[in-house]
């Protein structure tokens, strides 16, 4: 089986680090962005789920980096961080 490319390699010091793929990389910086977006608005995973109408289950996996969000998803989020209300407003 052929392996993803090494990124980020493990730091050699640290016996709990690992190396990190091209697509682990990506993972979980648009799982960081996920997170420090809502955050940043002061709400839960539940509450943010809701008021922008995104399954919780879905907004947890991309959060913890389980699977990796979509482009679309990212664009959402980015729209969501400038706009906040205007975005609750238009999917109310």
């Amino acid at each position: 089986m052929k392996r993803d490319p090494i990124t980020l390699p493990a730091d050699p010091s640290d016996e709990h680090d690992f190396d990190v793929t091209a697509e682990g990389l990506k993972r979980g910086l648009r799982a960081r962005l996920i997170r420090k977006t809502r955050t940043d608005l002061g709400l839960s995973q539940s509450a943010f789920a809701a008021r922008f109408h995104v399954p919780v289950g879905t907004l947890r996996d991309w959060e913890q980096a389980r699977v990796t969000a979509p482009d679309f998803a990212i664009a959402y989020v980015r729209v969501i961080s400038q706009h906040p209300e205007l975005v609750a407003k238009a999917v109310a």
